[in-house]
């Protein structure tokens, strides 16, 4: 049984989390906690979906949700500002630069995509349009071409047939 309610640890890592952004140190301090357990309660969080921005050994392990955080939280910053957030942080000023454009990115190409994705189904509406236009030609022809066939096979039959009597007088 641990010693905190979920409450309190919740309580707690949103000290440690954006907006506030406090030290594990500081937090440990003022709570009374070891930083063993205020790491431990991080990287639970961490493993629930919750954006925790921290210090990690692989760079690119940031979800999306976090680098958001991050770049949010960084916006209005200068650039000393910026590079003591990321020596905390253990990011590089270009690494949170790459991830605002990568958001400006993908929040841009929608309606270039919605406009190439339009254009490509009038494109395929009208494909479809021939195709079909095409087909009805040739199922007209098909049959066309089965009636003059069935007519045919009519006449050599009752060609035969006169024939077949006038052989026979």
């Amino acid at each position: 049984m641990s010693l905190y309610s979920e409450e309190r640890k919740a309580e707690v890592v949103t000290q440690l989390l954006p907006p506030h952004n406090r030290s594990v140190m500081a937090v440990s301090k003022e709570e009374g906690i070891s930083k063993s357990a205020l790491y431990s309660w991080l990287k639970q969080s961490r493993e629930q979906g919750v954006p925790v921005p921290g210090s990690r050994s692989a760079k690119d392990d940031w979800s999306a949700h976090a680098k958001l955080a991050v770049i949010i939280e960084t916006a209005s910053l200068s650039e000393v500002e910026l590079s003591t957030y990321c020596r905390e942080k253990g990011l590089y000023p270009g690494q949170i630069q790459a991830w605002k454009e990568a958001c400006f990115q993908g929040t841009s190409d929608q309606p270039n995509d919605n406009k190439s994705a339009q254009k490509q189904r009038k494109e395929d509406q009208r494909t479809i349009k021939k195709l079909r236009s095409e087909m009805r030609r040739k199922d007209r022809v098909l049959a066309e071409t089965t009636a003059l066939l069935v007519l045919s096979k009519k006449l050599e039959a009752l060609y035969e047939n006169e024939q077949g009597s006038d052989e026979e007088s």
